[in-house]
């Protein structure tokens, strides 16, 4: 019976009750050590009747073994992972150590474990319970935060119970506080003397463990009324003294026994027995509830009483005991002996050891296999501290940074390639280090600082490695641009110049980049444009396709930008490079959003953020956000509009992202300009800095100020206009300029003109605007019928994109005419009704994807996938997935 919980008690139920309906939910369960979580999971799992239960608990000395928790959550459900696509089972057996190949990321696990999980729980329920999951390895950690954060229509409930340490955002939280007067008093037994009582629960602080324990600690004196006084310690630490008095009066061979299956940690009994402890002790100890032993496993009764064994005994016997598992486990079969082998070798060495630490590194590279990034971390790092020879021991303090900061973990990162030697002359170890302390400012600090830390440190990589500088120069180019700063762009071009010649579209990319910042729009464009135009025989991987597709934004080729970075977004899916997912998924919606695929791009930006938030890239959010805005003030959604791009341009000035808040800036000046606020329109757009987003910005600009009474303020962004559209040559961007020019100008035969080039262009939204102004500056002119031809063309064309504000200004000018305009109508594309993800789903599955096909792209779980079909069919008035095919192609949005 559980005493003080009936509010947490009916949460639960409630989680049990919603995934026994196919509603998926998860919940952490956070407190104190003892405050009554593991109670907490016992109750779930009694009152999970009819449902499949899976448990898992966390163990300290496992943390630096990559997916070791996740290994004992699902062992009982091995059996069902042939039934995933291939790709996640390959991924889950190789993180496993079920099968040879390894994993390429580490997220592709977490979405085979989101699949496996909705496999077992077959047509029922299941029913997930994580104890201390603060001690998981971060490997298992992020599979399966990964698969809460994606749980839908499953009928899957997870249940996570962690102290400080674990960190799950986006989960729902339960704080567990201490227990009132009246439960405390009903945990304690009933022959106390009321004084004593009420000092158990003064002192207890309401911790449920430490109620129980404590009576069982006191002396007969103490029972008796003569207490003395506590000293101020965290109540934690009392039941762990309570522990050890336990202990302490326990038999030899039963604390030997208990410490040495204390610092093993697995649980093995053959391995604990190799170790020295005799089955006597630990009898002795089950005796005593202090463990418990199922079978061939040994578990403690709570965690506490681990950690009182391990920290009770001496040192000398707990580095013996560290070094009697080594030996015991040098003969096992484990698929971890090895690696646990090397972490009680280091356990018990006292110095540098070369040996140890080559052990170390081993493991390092067997966890490289799995995806482990921060076991890898772990275990150079400390193979590092066991290394004698100052360039060894930095190479491999370089080697733990990396992994650090794949693994996310920046703050550590930076603080590992802090500590290598400052005069190691190996070019991949300078490199390295370079790499990771710039990517802990670029993604924590500001893009200007990241590009410094770069050009501070170039030089010496320059003097052994020309090749390696060369991607280095690149890369702060590419920073400079994020800080929208010429000197640090022009400093490191320079460099980039004095080296010898790379033969690569990178460097005359970034050197365009270099002349576009400088103001130079001429030079950059041809830059940049001879880089794009021999992107397709360079044989570029993924970073280098993404740079070439950012390429594509200030040369005006929506076209191309749309093509490169969708085979991104397919190659990251392909080839499991989920890191590099996010940037390819902003860029791939804001290609869309410029070809006016409004549900698209909004389906994958929102696919970006939902990821960059997973992964922690803070950056990243920043920029998504400020694209979705910019998306939403195409379509009129004011308020969503507005509350991205405030957010966004808040973010990214505070992090020095320059474009990010740009683009933000030009989401609020489009918005306002749709809701006929020319005056706050102007505001935004002359608050962008000089950057490429300036360039494309300013047509909207000139429009602002003319609708706002300020020619005077149009001429500026005109010229600039007007240079960047003469250097691009494209269709769209010539046309916009007549545009610009029609409306400073008020000459009829530039509209004519940009109404003619419109047609061979691929934005209708743009078409659209000029149509709207030109048929507004007719109506001035009293030619009522030629407007109504303009007014009608543009209204059709927002009405068809979902632009409901320029939409409805069309619709003004019209019924000004003297005409009667149609009600609003999308028509030409029936998917509108969807929400972003619902749209994505019908999508993939009119082009004949499968559920688990979607799913896999999606990152979701096939069942879930279902249930959105589910959804979107009655919306779409159809019964049969046969008939999406034909919905599709009526989609012009999807042509």
């Amino acid at each position: 019976m559980l005493y003080g919980r009936a509010g947490e008690q009916a949460d639960i139920e409630r989680l049990l009750a919603e995934a026994k309906t196919g509603q998926s939910g998860a919940l952490v369960i956070r407190g104190q050590a003892g405050i009554g979580k593991s109670a907490l999971l016992d109750y779930a799992a009694g009152r999970a009747e009819g449902m499949r239960v899976l448990r898992g608990v966390g163990i300290e000395s496992e943390a630096e073994l990559p997916f070791a928790a996740l290994h004992l959550l699902l062992r009982t459900g091995l059996d069902r992972i042939h039934a995933l696509p291939d790709a996640q089972a390959t991924a889950l057996n190789g993180a496993l150590g079920l099968g040879d190949i390894a994993p390429e990321n580490r997220l592709l696990v977490g979405l085979a474990t989101l699949s496996l999980l909705s496999e077992l729980a077959g047509d029922g329920a299941l029913l997930c319970l994580i104890d201390d999951a603060q001690w998981f390895d971060q490997a298992s950690i992020d599979a399966l935060v990964f698969a809460a954060r994606r749980l839908e229509a499953e009928g899957v409930a997870m249940i996570f119970a962690a102290r400080a340490g674990f960190h799950a955002t986006g989960l729902p939280e339960l704080r567990l506080g201490g227990l009132d007067g009246a439960a405390a008093a009903a945990l304690l037994p009933a022959d106390l003397l009321p004084q004593v009582r009420e000092r158990l629960i003064e002192e207890s602080d309401g911790n449920p463990l430490a109620l129980i324990e404590l009576p069982a600690a006191l002396t007969a004196e103490q029972r008796a009324g003569r207490l003395s006084p506590v000293g101020a310690m965290p109540v934690a630490d009392r039941v762990q003294e309570a522990f050890q008095t336990q202990i302490a009066a326990l038999p030899e061979p039963a604390r030997i026994a208990l410490l040495i299956a204390a610092a093993d940690g697995s649980g093995e009994l053959e391995t604990v027995v190799g170790a020295g402890a005799s089955l006597h002790g630990l009898e002795s100890a089950e005796r005593s509830r202090l463990i418990e032993i199922r079978g061939t496993i040994v578990g403690f009764r709570h965690p506490l009483i681990r950690a009182a064994a391990y920290q009770s005994a001496p040192v000398t016997r707990r580095l013996a005991v560290h070094r009697a598992l080594a030996d015991a486990l040098t003969s096992s079969a484990a698929m971890d002996a090895a690696d646990r082998r090397a972490w009680h070798l280091a356990a018990a060495s006292l110095g540098p050891d070369e040996d140890v630490a080559r052990e170390l590194e081993e493991t390092a590279e067997r966890a490289r296999t799995r995806s482990g990034h921060a076991a890898i971390a772990a275990a150079y790092e400390r193979a590092a501290e066991l290394t004698a020879d100052p360039v060894r021991r930095s190479g491999r303090l370089a080697a733990a940074a990396l992994a650090a900061s794949d693994a996310g973990l920046m703050g550590r990162a930076a603080a590992l390639a802090d500590s290598a030697t400052p005069d190691v002359d190996d070019p991949d170890v300078i490199a390295a280090l370079i790499q990771v302390r710039a990517h802990r400012e670029f993604e924590l600090g500001t893009p200007l600082a990241a590009g410094r830390i770069i050009m501070d440190g170039v030089s010496r990589v320059a003097a052994h490695s020309q090749e390696w500088a060369a991607w280095l120069l690149v890369e702060a180019i590419r920073c400079a641009w994020f800080a929208g700063d010429a000197r640090l762009a022009e400093e490191a071009a320079a460099s980039l110049r004095a080296l010898p010649e790379v033969n690569s579209p990178l460097v005359s990319g970034a050197l365009g980049l270099t002349r576009l910042l400088s103001g130079d729009i001429g030079g950059g464009i041809e830059l940049m444009g001879e880089a794009v135009d021999v992107y397709a025989s360079a044989g570029l991987g993924v970073p280098g396709l993404t740079f070439t597709a950012s390429l594509c934004l200030p040369l005006g080729r929506a076209v191309l930008y749309e093509e490169i970075t969708g085979r991104v977004v397919a190659d990251c899916r392909k080839s499991g490079m989920i890191g590099w997912l996010t940037s390819a998924l902003q860029d791939h919606g804001l290609a869309q959003g410029w070809l006016c695929q409004y549900g698209e791009a909004r389906a994958a930006l929102n696919a970006g953020l939902r990821l960059a938030a997973d992964l922690g890239h803070e950056h990243r959010i920043s920029h998504i956000t400020c694209s979705l805005a910019w998306v939403l003030a195409h379509q009129g959604d004011a308020e969503e509009c507005r509350a991205n791009a405030e957010e966004g341009v808040a973010r990214a000035n505070a992090q020095g992202l320059v474009p990010a808040a740009a683009i933000g800036r030009w989401a609020l000046g489009l918005l306002e300009l749709g809701l006929g606020r020319p005056d706050a329109a102007l505001q935004q757009l002359e608050a962008i800095p000089s950057t490429g987003i300036a360039v494309l910005s300013a047509a909207d600009q000139v429009e602002a100020a003319i609708r706002s009474g300020r020619p005077e303020q149009a001429k500026e962004p005109l010229a600039r206009y007007l240079a960047w559209a003469r250097h691009v040559r494209q269709p769209s961007s010539d046309a916009i300029a007549l545009r610009c020019r029609a409306l400073v100008e008020e000459d009829e035969a530039h509209f004519v003109d940009a109404v003619r080039l419109h047609e061979e262009d691929t934005q209708p939204y743009e078409q659209a605007r000029t149509q709207l102004a030109y048929g507004e500056w007719l109506r001035r002119a009293r030619r009522r019928a030629d407007a109504r031809a303009q007014l009608r063309g543009a209204l059709e064309v927002f009405d068809r994109l979902g632009s409901e504000l320029w939409a409805e200004r069309a619709r003004a000018e019209l019924r000004a005419t003297g005409d009667v305009p149609a009600a609003p109508r999308r028509a030409d594309d029936p998917l509108s009704v969807l929400t972003p993800q619902e749209r994505q789903v019908v999508r993939l599955a009119a082009n004949g994807a499968s559920n688990r096909d979607i799913a896999a792209q999606l990152f979701l779980s096939p069942r879930t996938v279902g249930y959105h079909l589910y959804k979107a069919f009655p919306k779409l008035g159809i019964t049969s997935r046969a008939q999406l095919a034909a919905i599709a192609r009526s989609s012009s949005v999807l042509d």
